[in-house]
Formats: C-alpha cells, sequence, structure tokens
C-alpha cells in the first residue's frame, strides 16, 4: 500500500490573490500550477496549510470533521504571517467542491481523505526578505488515505528535548511549513542517536510539542497538557480528545508541566502518554529518553485510556456514535 500521504485526487481547487482581490476559484489539475523561481514562497517559506478529513459513514454520507475550527486556524494562520486575507466562505466552497466531485473515492473506515488546504505567497520579490507577498496562490489537495499506522504500531519512543525549541516562539501556533523544517534536523539525528521516533521539545525544562504532534499525559482519571499559548500549535485533535475525556468524566488539567514532574509522573503504574493529531489521531508513547536514559511511561505498552479515547474520537468520525458536538459538516 502507498505511503500516508503519497495519493492525490487528480483535480485540485484552486484561487490567486492578485491586484488586492480573489479570483473565481477553480478546479484544476493537481499538477498544473506554475511559479516564478523568485515567488516569496520560495524563499521567505511564506506558507501555511491545514490538514483535515472526510469520512465515509455506512449509509454512504460524507462528513467532514472539524471543519470549522481548521478553517478558523487557516485563516489565523494566514493573516499571522502576513499573507493576504482569506476569504473563508471561498476556501469552504473550494473544499466542499473537491471533496464532493471525489465523494465516491472516500475509503471506508479507517480509511478517510485527507484534505490539505494550502495559502503561499507568489509575488516573485527576492528583495522582500522584510516584507509580505502582495500575490498569494490558495489551493486544495486531497488524498486517499488508510491508517496511519496500519499493521499495528508500537507504542513511541520519544527523546525530551530541553535545549532546542521546534520553532520560534512567535510562529508556533501556525500551521506553517517552516516549523516542520525546522525540526527535522533533530528529529532525524534522534532516530539515529537513540531510535527515537519523535522529539518532545521541552526548552528550559518546559514540555510542549513533539515535531508535529500535541503531548498529553493520563494520570489515572486525569488528562495533563500544556496550556495554550503562541509558541504551540493549538491541536483540533488534542482539542477534541480534551472534549471528549471531560465527557468520560475526567478532569482535564491545562497547565504548565516540566521534564522533572513529567518524568515523576511518567513512573507511576498505570499512568499514560499518547501524541495527538490528524493524522495519527491518538498514539501511545512507551519510552522518554531524556539524558541518555530511558524511562518506561507506566506499562510500557499501548494504554488503555489512551485506545478508549482514540476509539470515541474515531466512532464519531466514522458515524458510529452520536455527534453531540456538531463537529461534522455533511458534504452529501
Amino acid at each position: 500500500m502507498a505511503a500516508f500521504g503519497t495519493v492525490f485526487m487528480p483535480k485540485m481547487a484552486l484561487a490567486t490573490f492578485e491586484n488586492n482581490q480573489w479570483s473565481t476559484s477553480e478546479i484544476v489539475d493537481s499538477d498544473s500550477i506554475q511559479l516564478h523561481p523568485g515567488a516569496h514562497v520560495l524563499h521567505y517559506s511564506s506558507t501555511c496549510f491545514e490538514g483535515l478529513k472526510a469520512f465515509k459513514h455506512a449509509d454512504g454520507s460524507v462528513h467532514i470533521f472539524r471543519f470549522d475550527q481548521n478553517l478558523n486556524r487557516f485563516d489565523q494562520s494566514s493573516r499571522l504571517l502576513s499573507l493576504p486575507d482569506i476569504d473563508q466562505s471561498q476556501v469552504s466552497q473550494m473544499i466542499l467542491d473537491i471533496v464532493s466531485q471525489y465523494s465516491n473515492d472516500i475509503p471506508e473506515p479507517p480509511g478517510s481523505m485527507y484534505i490539505r488546504p494550502t495559502h503561499i505567497g507568489t509575488e516573485a520579490a527576492i528583495g522582500k526578505a522584510a516584507a509580505p507577498s502582495i500575490n498569494s496562490m490558495l489551493y486544495v489537495l486531497i488524498s486517499p488515505v488508510g491508517d496511519y499506522f496500519a499493521g499495528g504500531a508500537k507504542p513511541l519512543r520519544v527523546l525530551l528535548d530541553e535545549t532546542g525549541m521546534r520553532c520560534a516562539p512567535h510562529m508556533g501556533m501556525i500551521k506553517s511549513g517552516g516549523n516542520y523544517a525546522s525540526a527535522l534536523g533533530p528529529i532525524i539525528a534522534a532516530k539515529n542517536d537513540v531510535q527515537a521516533d519523535q522529539i518532545l521539545f521541552c526548552p528550559n525544562g518546559d514540555v510542549q510539542e513533539t515535531g508535529a504532534a500535541n503531548f498529553l499525559l493520563i494520570d489515572g482519571n486525569e488528562i495533563i497538557t500544556k496550556a495554550l499559548d503562541s509558541s504551540f500549535l493549538h491541536g483540533v485533535t488534542r482539542s477534541s480528545i480534551l472534549t471528549l475525556a471531560a465527557d468520560l468524566g475526567m478532569k482535564v488539567t491545562e497547565t504548565q508541566l516540566s521534564v522533572e514532574e513529567l518524568l515523576q509522573l511518567a513512573a507511576k503504574p498505570g499512568v499514560e502518554a499518547a501524541l495527538s493529531g490528524t493524522a495519527a489521531v491518538l498514539t501511545s508513547v512507551g519510552t522518554l529518553i531524556h539524558n541518555d536514559k530511558e524511562h518506561t511511561v507506566g506499562s510500557g505498552e499501548h494504554g488503555p485510556i489512551t485506545q478508549k479515547l482514540r476509539q470515541a474520537l474515531n466512532d464519531i468520525q466514522w458515524g458510529k456514535a452520536p455527534d453531540t458536538h456538531n463537529w461534522l459538516t455533511r458534504v452529501k
């Protein structure tokens, strides 16, 4: 089976911002865009994106999960990068149009259609290192995907890094490609050096996030995670999991967590740790690596509460449980 996110539908939705206005959106070939070699995005990383999913239910209907929240974050990222303001109603229609066109290609659960709205600065101006692009392009790619961890995944090994940061603190809440690029070097080194799957960035001991996911700790009936600020991404899956935890009667604690506190809690019997994100949903962390020492989290195996929360989220996405929070937007 093809790797997650490497298969694309042949068409995508596209609009451009020029002369201070958005063009009418079009459905075009997915490989049809052209960029000037001096485009702002290629030199100064004026790019942001979103990741959301459409799911096919047993009755054949198609639903997009947390459409509004992803759209709001896309709008926020564009503004914080000084890209032209998006037209949310236009982007919403672009997403609905392209998902509708390929609704018959959406895989059955546990598969889904991954939706990737992308906004890039296109002005040809290599002298604008300290100025925004006045032109931009916005397109919506879609990719049929299976289970991110098809075949089953072992609990993750995560390195705690107290010296580095995923990205500049004021960039953390922006879903921009540059943030992922800046984390790549340390992640590759961690994989080579200590066989870690990911790095949990903890600058000056402050437990934040990994290169591509939010971090959650589960201590009995309490779920603990970092309180929202501008230094890290405000994950939609994170938000959903916290809401579901509260629905199940769990105590939700959003707070600052130090590495010392994390390691103390992780050593307790029954404690679980997990990473949350659109692609992987909720994935158990079995080992924390700190100062060349390995710390097993709880039993070191997949946590039952983590699996329960993941299943609760999947059941809503797949139409197997009531959508009590109105998280699903019906496409057809």
